[in-house]
């Protein structure tokens, strides 16, 4: 399939008979290890695993505060004097990009800067965090790209497919980042939507939120209190923290992983029935179904990793790819929003505002880049051309990602650090 511009222009705008004939997909999904050694068959297995996925989830906001009680002991209210190192936006950006490439999982990185923002770390210095994240998510879609290596006209789409991730979010930073520095329009947006969720004079919002979020705290809160009565009745404060703050990454971890992979296995004949149908009927559509499919799924490298085979094949042009990543990125919010609730009281609304920057920083940048014109081609320009030169040679591949995530922020560190 030709990645010419106008031919790709078009396609996104092709009706639904034009669009190429997709082949169902009939590799089973495997279930993590435990849960696929569970004596039970039927709908008695799938009432389990629904349940695995609610108490997963329980795990998930009650690590998040851990990780914010831990993240106060160990800073001792200092928070803003510990991370000073962090408050040039840049080195922030750098550090969100680094947590997530280690991660692999945006919505960890997300996750537990609304737990630190709730335990006191200032909200200038998560924003850059935040957006950081967004950058170092795109790596496993180009990690899944190489499967397709031994075919030069299929790894050439399918590294086309991710990396027009990686150019729309370098595209985001382009420009939000020097905006958010200069006006800070994300933390005044943020600001006041928390304000107006949280709290007791937001009105009727405020008053459901705020509901939630008590009802939440009621059930998690026990379990993070005996999480850290017990570190702190063995351990100093300061090193108390530092276990508590460990032990809610690693909970974080785990838990994003297993969520992930049990919708997949839950949501798997639904999921791929709405991508297929949705993914080629023009750029709303693909917007909204990449949004859909990553709440259901909890992870926008899943969903962005599952449109690189199906753009190898010649299934789906980059056009087509393109709107679908936009629509994860915004759908990948949801999991910081679920983290927030698991706080209370001024904590309650700092988490919010935390969640709330990486919401309205993933819909701005959709609602910018994709209703301006002279905006909407970039990302795809430069995906072909860097899919080009992928296909040409494949040490273009390795210098790519070396220089994003390793030359690149070490350059910018480096800097910061003599300037």
């Amino acid at each position: 399939m030709s990645l010419d511009n106008s031919t790709e222009r078009k396609t996104l705008h092709a009706p639904l008979h034009d669009a190429p004939l997709v082949e169902e997909d009939t590799t089973p999904v495997k279930r993590p290890g435990l849960m696929d050694r569970l004596p039970f068959t039927g709908r008695t297995r799938k009432v389990v695993e629904w349940f695995s996925v609610v108490l997963a989830v329980y795990i998930l906001i009650t690590a998040v505060s851990i990780i914010g009680s831990g993240f106060g002991a160990a800073t001792g209210g200092r928070a803003e004097e510990i991370f000073a190192f962090a408050q040039n936006p840049v080195i922030g950006l750098v550090i969100g990009i680094l947590a997530t490439v280690l991660t692999q999982s945006s919505s960890t990185t997300t996750s537990i800067v609304v737990g630190m923002v709730a335990g006191g770390l200032p909200l200038e210095t998560a924003i850059p965090i935040l957006m950081g994240a967004n950058v170092g998510t795109t790596m496993t879609s180009t990690l899944v790209s190489l499967g397709a290596a031994g075919d030069r006209n299929q790894f050439r789409r399918a590294f086309t497919a991710a990396s027009v991730h990686d150019m729309y979010n370098l595209l985001s930073v382009a420009i939000f980042f020097p905006l958010e520095w200069a006006f800070g329009i994300l933390n005044r947006v943020s600001t006041w939507f928390a304000g107006a969720t949280t709290g007791s004079d937001g009105g009727i919002i405020a008053t459901i939120f705020t509901g939630m979020g008590s009802a939440v705290t009621a059930v998690t809160d026990p379990g993070a209190d005996l999480v850290e009565a017990g570190l702190l009745a063995i351990m100093p404060p300061v090193w108390a923290g530092i276990a508590m703050i460990v032990l809610g990454v690693a909970g974080i971890l785990l838990v994003i992983k297993f969520i992930s992979s049990m919708l997949k296995v839950l949501l798997v004949g639904n999921v791929e029935k709405m991508f297929h149908n949705a993914i080629g009927r023009g750029p709303i559509s693909g917007i909204v179904s990449g949004l859909i499919i990553t709440v259901m799924v909890q992870s926008s490298s899943t969903t962005t990793s599952l449109a690189v085979p199906l753009a190898a094949s010649g299934k789906f042009s980059i056009w087509q790819i393109y709107p679908f990543t936009v629509g994860a990125n915004v759908g990948t919010t949801m999991t910081a929003m679920i983290a927030a609730f698991g706080f209370s009281g001024s904590a309650a609304t700092a988490a919010m505002t935390a969640a709330a920057v990486h919401l309205f920083y993933n819909i701005f940048s959709a609602i910018v880049i994709f209703s301006l014109p002279f905006l909407r081609p970039i990302p795809v320009i430069g995906a072909t051309w860097l899919g080009n030169l992928g296909a040409k040679n494949k040490l273009y591949v390795v210098a790519w990602l070396a220089g994003l995530f390793i030359v690149l922020p070490g350059i910018i560190i480096g800097l910061s650090a003599l300037i």
